[in-house]
């Protein structure tokens, strides 16, 4: 094993002992309530916080509260952080293979 792939080993195993994963995309979102008397109605929109997920190729929604705003987002870039040190060491791998070298 070359150090650079232990490298990656050890980042993938780092991050995986230390971080919650969750694959999904944080979204902004700005609605209207429908109350007539509410600030919304004259344009001062309500902002939201979605996770948006796919899930057998349907796109899901889920409202974030304010207090788990943060902690979703640590767990997303956790997901993706993982996802790229993944795809790192696959390119590793491509690359001795191509070669024929074990």
């Amino acid at each position: 094993m070359s150090s650079e792939e232990r490298a990656f080993r050890s980042a993938l195993k780092k991050l995986i002992a230390s971080r919650g994963m969750l694959r999904g995309t944080m979204v902004r979102r700005e609605r209207v309530c429908g109350r007539p008397n509410c600030r919304c109605a004259r344009g001062e929109k309500h902002p939201e916080m979605l996770l948006v997920v796919s899930e057998d190729g349907k796109r899901r929604q889920l409202h974030i509260a304010k207090e788990w705003h943060e902690t979703v987002e640590q767990w997303v870039s956790g997901y993706q952080e993982v996802r790229e040190l993944l795809e790192q060491l696959s390119r590793l791998h491509w690359e001795k293979v191509t070669r024929r070298e074990l």
